[in-house]
């Protein structure tokens, strides 16, 4: 009974997931067709259908467990001890100077081989 249920419900959400892509195609279709109208109406009507779209998709069991994720990252997000403006600061400029003097080291040593390969070839 439960692989039943279980069945209904993966055949329901192939019928959202066609559903959800179908209002996508609306979307791109409704865009070219109205192309003459002015850009703010198109995007006004796109994001409708996005939203609607997305809406559909969260319905499903796979949406679920993707808004679900969101929600945990968010909730790790929280958790983050970010660096204060003076450790960014440094760190900055830490790599600001170790990319400064690395480029003057290949510009050396390109250089150097460029002066060597003129020796030889002459």
């Amino acid at each position: 009974m439960n692989a039943k249920a279980e069945a209904k419900e993966s055949r329901f959400d192939l019928v959202k997931w066609l559903l959800a892509a179908a209002l996508v195609l609306v979307g791109v279709v409704g865009n070219q067709y109205f192309s003459a109208e002015p850009i703010l109406y198109r995007v006004l009507g796109l994001l409708v259908i996005a939203v609607l779209a997305a809406f559909v998709a969260l319905q499903t069991a796979k949406g679920q467990a993707f808004f679900g994720l969101v929600k945990e990252a968010r909730v790790e997000i929280r958790k983050v001890v970010w660096p204060t403006r003076q450790e960014t600061t440094q760190t900055t400029l830490i790599v600001v100077a170790v990319v400064l003097v690395m480029a003057l080291l290949l510009w050396g040593l390109d250089s150097l081989l460029g002066w060597l390969v003129s020796l030889i070839v002459g």
